[in-house]
């Protein structure tokens, strides 16, 4: 009997020890295969980028997982607890396993197989075991991953603290609606920071980890406030909450309010869009999207606002003068309207306007159903609205309601203010346009409008329509006339020319009135843009030489050095030329615009300044009596400081006595331009103070002619008033600044000579060591021209000044065979 029993005794322990051996060299094989953990100490997850205006507002998120990371020293408590309940709740006291977790998973999976169900059960996992699992392993449902897991979870436990662990785990959860830990989730679910959530949003976030999906907030609510209480239950067991809070927590609904995507404010698509693909470009859609870049922009809420409006009224007002084209669409109407309507998708970014279904008509008026709106849940609202649209209010539509509208029309309203219930008719214009205001001491981009609605159309006018800007580039022909030896007193003729193209045929550039006026000053030609004038002016000082200045300016990169070029016949946008003003309003140094002040990585180191100017004395550690720090401009000075006043003088021309005269009504200091494009294809206006550079461009994006008398002064600069009216609000008018050194002389504005008592004067700047002349010198003069004048001056003394000679004979023939064909411009 002793001997069978030490048989067995023997036979039990080389059984045991084989099993050991067996389990060893499978640890080991299952060891061999595991990833290394280490790299948890330097992890990276992908972080949300956030783009933020001038004064904080956040702007847009651009991620591929929204996630933001919280150091878990700044989460609070109520989050960790709520979390420790749902999970873990001896995490801070085991050693990775949690034996309870452990048993329970092993007698579910007991049970199961004892069914005839083979598949492993979940549970049991530590938050270490899922720190583990989510960072180096798959979700394979399978015994050697699982023992991986159980293996990871001890040796991260050995390397790393609680704290370390349970910020790895609360940043990288998957917690549904695209949000990847907590911070992420708090924003998307509630619209709240961690700190501000309250304990059922809390207790709510922490049940989400064993499925999103399973207590969708709106497809399975139920299911999720059952799952939440269950947590808040745990809370109170484990000593976090009483059970007073916890009753009334329970109570609570889950009050989800899903947070939008995309940009935060509704005026600012464009501008947003535009900084995305500058930082795409920058730095790569992985940084982007997943580099956590905190991005300080230089929009200013406020002014954007007021370039939208003023933009987009300006549109309206020039659409409706062109009739209505017709509804949005057309429906059946069953028996609910409110469905039909709800298919069609309203611009999202045009919240003054609603659609609306025509219910019924006549006696030029209709009965409509405002587009209902969609609950949180995405779901059709159950409330049907309704309302009159009257004819009496809309006055831009000659005919009445009922020859326009059907029943089942689809249409824009708004209401009208002040009248209840009572709706006009709106439309989106075809007429397109863009805005852009920027700081012109620094080239800071304050606002931006690409279009009239970024949802109908995201293609941005200000800074990817290739447009000419016609009679607006004059001022840097004429900028580079008096950089080298013109004043705006010189005289050049203003009579007919000819330019031979290379194929034979002649180019006779035309003025806009098609009228000829002799000789004229600078001052004049810029005031009441003669194109003429600028032909002969820049035959004079060289195309070369403006192809130079423009590419100083950041007009264009590689000017074509034509003569028809000087007329703005070459393509640039809102933005480019925007900068070139802001180029003179500053003096003449250089202007980048830019729409990004500074970014940020992860932890808040500047990878990025715009302002690059010197400080000297900034990095003093202390202080020694010195003066204060000076800030040193190194920008490149592009401009004669003295030509840039100059030039912005006659500027103010234009706004007081030439074609930007709308301009007038803001009563403060206003240097500008307009532009016309032949055909009047391209409206522009491009104008400046002391404080705020705009450009305002207005055409059809497949260009055509917008009709006669389509005039950058009667379309562009009305919008720009607009802006500036409200912007520049409440601040006062400040002078342009005036060159040390210069002097001023009374100039008479019809001869370019000193002007004599009881002569009509205008005062001018003029350089050192120039002045006014005693006589006229006419630049571009020969004889035939001379002669014209002669007799134009002779029969107006005959006729006391009332004949004009509107196209005297002669004029200079120029001839140069590399020309390419020019286009005739206007304005």
């Amino acid at each position: 009997m002793l001997r069978l029993l030490g048989w067995l005794f023997g036979f039990g322990m080389f059984l045991a020890l084989g099993g050991v051996a067996a389990g060893a060299v499978y640890l080991a094989t299952v060891s061999a295969q595991l990833p290394d953990y280490t790299v948890l100490q330097d992890y990276q997850p992908p972080v949300t980028t956030r783009v933020h205006a001038a004064d904080g507002t956040l702007l847009a998120e651009y991620a591929r997982e929204r996630r933001l990371f919280q150091p878990v020293e700044t989460v609070p408590p109520l989050v960790v607890e709520a979390f420790l309940s749902a999970e873990d709740k001896d995490f801070f006291n085991h050693n990775g396993i949690a034996i309870d977790g452990v048993v329970r998973a092993v007698r579910d999976n007991v049970l199961a197989r004892l069914d005839g169900n083979n598949a492993i059960q979940g549970g049991g996992s530590s938050i270490t075991q899922q720190v583990a699992k989510n960072f180096l392993l798959t979700s394979e449902q399978t015994w050697d991953r699982k023992i991986q897991e159980a293996i990871l979870a001890l040796r991260i436990e050995s390397t790393f603290t609680k704290n370390k662990i349970l910020e790895l785990y609360l940043n990288e959860i998957f917690l549904g609606l695209n949000s990847y830990g907590v911070a992420a989730a708090a924003l998307n679910y509630f619209d709240k920071a961690l700190y501000q959530l309250t304990l059922p949003e809390a207790a709510y976030i922490a049940a989400l980890p064993k499925g999103p999906n399973n207590y969708h907030p709106f497809r399975r609510t139920e299911a999720a406030i059952e799952r939440r209480n269950w947590v808040i239950d745990r809370m109170v067991e484990n000593g976090y909450v009483s059970y007073e809070e916890a009753s009334l927590a329970k109570q609570e609904p889950l009050n989800v309010i899903p947070r939008a995507a995309g940009s935060q404010l509704y005026s600012a698509e464009y501008f947003t869009e535009e900084v995305r693909r500058e930082l795409a470009k920058l730095y790569g859609e992985d940084q982007l999207y997943g580099g956590g870049l905190s991005v300080r922009t230089t929009l200013e809420p406020r002014l954007q606002e007021y370039a939208r409006r003023a933009l987009m009224d300006g549109l309206i007002e020039f659409d409706r003068g062109r009739g209505f084209r017709g509804p949005v669409a057309s429906v059946e109407i069953g028996e609910d309207w409110g469905l039909a309507v709800a298919a069609i998708e309203p611009l999202s970014d045009v919240p003054e306007w609603q659609l609306a279904v025509v219910l019924e008509v006549g006696n030029n008026e209709a009965r409509i159903g405002l587009r209902p709106d969609d609950d949180v849940d995405g779901a059709v609202a159950t409330s049907r609205i309704e309302g009159v649209l009257s004819g009496p209010e809309i006055r831009w539509v000659s005919q009445a309601v009922q020859n326009i509208l059907n029943v089942g029309d689809v249409v824009y309203v708004s209401q009208v203010p002040g009248k209840d219930g009572i709706y006009t008719l709106e439309q989106v214009p075809e007429i397109e346009g863009a805005l852009v205001a920027m700081d012109p001491r620094t080239g800071r981009v304050l606002a931006m409008v690409g279009g009239f609605s970024f949802a109908e159309s995201e293609f941005n006018r200000a800074t990817q329509a290739l447009r000419q800007p016609g009679s607006s580039f004059k001022p840097i022909v004429y900028a580079a006339a008096l950089d080298n030896g013109y004043t705006p007193a010189s005289v050049v003729l203003d009579a007919p020319v000819e330019v031979r193209m290379g194929d034979g045929s002649v180019w006779r550039p035309e003025n806009y009135s098609q009228e000829f006026f002799g000789p004229q000053t600078l001052r004049r030609g810029i005031e009441r843009s003669r194109n003429v004038m600028t032909v002969r002016l820049a035959r004079d000082i060289g195309m070369p030489l403006i192809a130079d200045y423009a590419q100083l300016f950041g007009i264009y990169d590689n000017m074509q050095p034509v003569l028809a070029m000087a007329l703005g016949a070459g393509e640039t946008t809102a933005l480019r030329m925007t900068a070139a003003y802001a180029t003179i309003a500053n003096g003449g140094r250089k202007i980048v615009p830019t729409l990004i002040d500074r970014i940020q990585d992860r932890y808040g180191a500047t990878v990025f300044r715009h302002d690059q100017r010197l400080c000297d004395g900034c990095a003093s550690q202390d202080w020694h009596g010195q003066g204060e720090p000076r800030i040193v401009d190194n920008r490149p000075q592009v401009l004669d400081p003295m030509t840039a006043y100059q030039i912005t003088s006659m500027m103010e021309g234009v706004v007081q006595r030439g074609t930007g005269t709308a301009a007038r009504a803001l009563n403060r200091p206003v240097a500008g331009k307009t532009g016309t494009t032949n055909d009047y294809k391209d409206a522009w206006f491009v104008g400046f103070t002391p404080e705020l550079a705009v450009g305002v461009y207005v055409g059809y994006d497949q260009p055509r002619s917008m009709g006669s008398s389509s005039t950058g002064g009667g379309m562009a600069v009305p919008i720009f008033t607009d802006f500036m009216a409200n912007a520049l609000q409440g601040k006062p008018a400040t002078p342009f600044n005036v060159p040390a050194g210069m002097s001023t002389a009374w100039i008479n504005p019809s001869t370019g000579v000193k002007a004599f008592e009881g002569e009509a004067a205008i005062a001018e700047a003029f350089k050192p060591g120039t002045g006014p002349n005693l006589m006229t010198s006419v630049i571009g003069l020969d004889v035939q021209a001379f002669d014209a004048i002669q007799r134009e001056q002779m029969m107006q003394q005959q006729y006391g000044g009332s004949f004009r000679t509107t196209r005297p004979s002669g004029g200079g023939t120029f001839l140069d065979p590399s020309l390419s064909a020019p286009q005739s411009l206007v304005d």
